[in-house]
């Protein structure tokens, strides 16, 4: 008898495991860094009564770009990924990562907490058929430069050649903070800058200790012109097909394990400042009133902005 009520909670036990839904999840970037770090821990542990997670890092099971139609084909339930990615398929979405649009992680949050994350979200379903369970902050983009010549408003960018993403996006980017934007493949950035083909470069500061980028800079220059972040999403007719409950744990989870890990890309940033000064360089905050009204004015005034919903920028701007 006890041998059978062994093997009877034994199947129990198998079944109750079998039951549970395998969510596959991919992403570009390493297990270590705190998104990832978020996803395997917390939001693996949230979900762990109704599903399973399966991550994969370092675009080992999708390559970068072609996550989104991976998840709206049903061959990836899960991935984080950035506004451009969205834009290319539901153009609105590109204000978000416009220069001076998100402004920090706590302006991030408020976005997709009122009117204005819903009116993305619904986007998203209606173009994409994607469903949005939470926005990941990773780090704001600042810029570092050759030379001691202070940089406090976007004239003093004026003839900077500073190395900027392939796009159309990403350059327009530069020029709006008064650069003169260069692409150059990030891994040759370090020896443009030690050459003097590029006078500067901009990314979030962790990707400038990683690159060792301060041994041939001498300035940071905290313009904080860009809010890196991701949104984590699944096909909404996957989404759907959940119960009420089910759904409701992996949006609670989702933001559960970001604000633990937007909390360490912030602490990160904020030891890093000290950091960059101990090895000699110059880290100090400009004018951004001035870079921010500076860039804003270049978008409205291009095309690049034609896509924009009608007064989103205003109320972007007034959160």
């Amino acid at each position: 008898m006890a041998l059978m009520a062994a093997v009877t909670v034994a199947m129990a036990a198998g079944a109750q495991a079998q039951d549970k839904i395998d969510l596959l999840y991919s992403d570009v970037t390493s297990a270590d860094v705190p998104r990832s770090q978020a996803m395997t821990g917390i939001f693996a542990d949230d979900i762990s009564d109704d599903f399973n997670l399966k991550a994969h890092f370092n675009g080992t099971l999708v390559k970068q770009g072609a996550e989104l139609v991976a998840v709206q084909r049903g061959n990836l339930d899960l991935a984080i990924l950035p506004p451009s990615d969205f834009a290319e398929q539901a153009p609105a979405f590109d204000i978000l990562g416009a220069a001076y649009v998100v402004r920090d992680a706590d302006h991030l949050m408020r976005i997709f907490n009122s009117e204005i994350g819903d009116t993305f979200r619904e986007l998203a379903r209606d173009k994409m058929g994607i469903e949005i369970l939470a926005p990941a902050y990773y780090g704001r983009r600042q810029v570092n430069v050759v030379g001691d010549e202070k940089i406090m408003t976007p004239e003093d960018m004026s003839g900077i050649k500073l190395r900027m993403p392939g796009g159309e996006s990403w350059q327009f980017l530069g020029k709006a903070i008064g650069a003169n934007p260069v692409p150059i493949p990030y891994p040759e950035v370090y020896t443009a800058l030690q050459t003097g083909v590029i006078d500067g470069q901009d990314n979030p500061l962790p990707n400038d200790k990683a690159m060792k980028f301060y041994e041939v800079t001498d300035q940071i220059v905290l313009t904080s012109h860009n809010v890196g972040f991701g949104m984590l999403i699944m096909s909404a007719k996957k989404f759907d097909s959940l119960s009420e409950e089910q759904q409701q744990t992996l949006r609670d989870a989702a933001t559960k394990a970001f604000t633990w890990s937007n909390a360490q890309y912030l602490e990160q940033e904020d030891e890093l400042v000290s950091f960059f000064k101990d090895q000699g360089l110059d880290v100090y905050t400009p004018d951004v009133d001035a870079f921010r009204t500076y860039a804003q004015k270049q978008y409205l005034d291009s095309d690049m902005s034609k896509d924009w919903p009608e007064g989103m920028l205003e109320k972007i701007n007034n959160l």
